[in-house]
């Protein structure tokens, strides 16, 4: 049996590669593991080589310290791998095949599941619905910033590239099919984005930048980007997007109306979630409340951006909880739309292989795939965590070509 190492999470802005378990067909205790989960059989599940594991931005929530996860736990919800080993249930996915896995974790058999919500699968967590690889309050399910990583219900859970060769070539746009591209793309599509929008979308983080290459795909006319880093908004320039600096002396819909020629947008995307910034400082609420200002009349919002119940890090007792002070009057007065939560990945992430495959998205270009090693992984969070324009992926074996 190989040895198996991981990203750890230690304590507030510290994290480890630790030895860690080699994957077993059931789950054991161990940090975050819920204790109706403890002894659970895996035998429809699958064991993968990692080939791909990338860093998030919902990751590094948790590394700052504004989660209640606990030390110890093995991060990486963002898995590419190679399937080595499958258990005695698993009847279609075969030893050598080379898969996506949704960051959602679902069983395939709950209603939800039936209905498409594969990120609120009822059978997957007993604490609440939905699941996820090696995040807080998400069943204790082990993470994928690993060597080698367990995926349950494998049949079910992962998608399998047509071409190992072909889908090699394009390993680092495959990548983002875990979670990035189909939350933004998810975003956008909540946002009503179609052929002549005009978009805008808060955050030029990766997720943001996803919203914004999805937009772009989906046929939007304008893309406008607003964050405060002047480094992520020059990578969204990059690929075609117009750029606001929400640092500037000038209001929001002055800087959309200075692109546009009007201070409105047909639809809104949130791609920063609970950690949101203004120009004095953290205020949860802004982004949901700006969005709502400039979206027209009967527009949609796409809220993919991470909100949490538990932030002990928050600015106020009421943010702790996840009560913010929302506009809404202003969102009713408007007839907006608006859907948020997880993005239930299973929804896009074979289309989207696709388009890829197919050269219609360069999604990788678009979030500045940056290839690291495992041991270069709290690196990689420390560049992440300061602000850089990339998006970091974890080579744990070497196997990914440059």
């Amino acid at each position: 049996m190989p040895g198996n190492r991981g990203v750890t999470y230690i304590r507030p802005g510290v994290v480890e590669v630790q030895d860690i378990d080699y994957p077993e067909f059931v789950l054991k205790d161990g940090p975050g593991v819920h204790p109706a989960n403890v002894g659970r059989r895996l035998d429809h599940g699958a064991i993968l080589k990692v080939v791909a594991t990338n860093i998030c931005g919902s990751d590094q929530h948790m590394v700052r310290g504004r989660t209640t996860a606990p030390s110890g736990l093995v991060l990486g919800h963002e898995i590419t791998g190679e399937v080595v080993e499958v258990g005695r249930d698993v009847e279609f996915i075969k030893p050598g095949d080379l898969c996506s896995v949704p960051f959602n974790i679902s069983c395939g058999r709950c209603r939800m599941c039936k209905e498409g919500h594969t990120e609120v699968c009822l059978n997957v967590n007993p604490a609440r619905p939905g699941a996820a690889y090696g995040y807080v309050d998400m069943g204790g399910w082990v993470g994928g910033q690993a060597e080698y990583a367990l995926v349950p219900y494998a049949d079910w859970n992962l998608l399998k590239f047509p071409d190992k060769d072909r889908a090699m070539e394009k390993i680092l746009d495959l990548a983002m099919l875990a979670d990035i591209f189909p939350t933004g793309y998810h975003g956008a599509v909540s946002a009503g984005v179609t052929s002549g929008s005009t978009v805008y979308v808060a955050g030029a983080g990766p997720v943001g930048l996803a919203a914004a290459h999805a937009a772009q795909f989906l046929g939007a006319a304008v893309v406008i980007v607003g964050d405060l880093n002047k480094e992520r908004l020059e990578q969204a320039r990059g690929f075609g997007c117009e750029a606001v600096d929400l640092s500037q002396d000038a209001t929001l819909p002055e800087l959309i109306e200075q692109v546009l020629g009007v201070p409105e947008v047909d639809a809104a995307i949130d791609a920063v979630g609970f950690e949101a910034r203004g120009r004095t400082g953290e205020a949860p609420a802004t982004v949901l409340n700006s969005i709502m200002e400039v979206t027209r009349a009967g527009g949609r919002l796409g809220v993919p951006g991470l909100y949490v119940t538990g932030d002990p890090g928050a600015v106020d007792e009421a943010a702790k909880t996840g009560s913010l002070s929302l506009r809404i009057g202003l969102g009713w007065s408007k007839s907006h739309s608006l859907a948020m939560g997880q993005c239930p990945v299973m929804r896009y992430n074979r289309l989207l292989m696709n388009a890829i495959l197919h050269d219609r998205v360069q999604i990788a270009k678009a979030v500045n795939a940056t290839v690291i090693g495992l041991s270069d992984a709290p690196r990689g969070y420390a560049e992440f965590d300061r602000g850089a324009a990339q998006k970091f992926v974890i080579d744990p074996h070497g196997m990914i070509p440059t």
